[in-house]
């Protein structure tokens, strides 16, 4: 069992990493079902988590 893989609220997978072409600093993990995806913002320091609403 791993601690430190993020997962998915909703269905538990592992997030995954998503390619950010626009830029390189944002890092950018979705569940590979797209119910949730998670932004780092090195400069703001700062966590932004968005859930599907269906």
């Amino acid at each position: 069992m791993n601690f430190f893989k993020e997962k998915c609220p909703h269905c538990k997978e592992i997030l995954q990493l998503k390619n950010n072409p626009d830029s390189k600093s944002i890092i950018i993990k979705e569940c590979p079902a797209g119910h949730y995806q998670k932004e780092f913002h090195p400069a703001l320091e700062t966590y932004i988590e968005s859930h599907k609403v269906s």
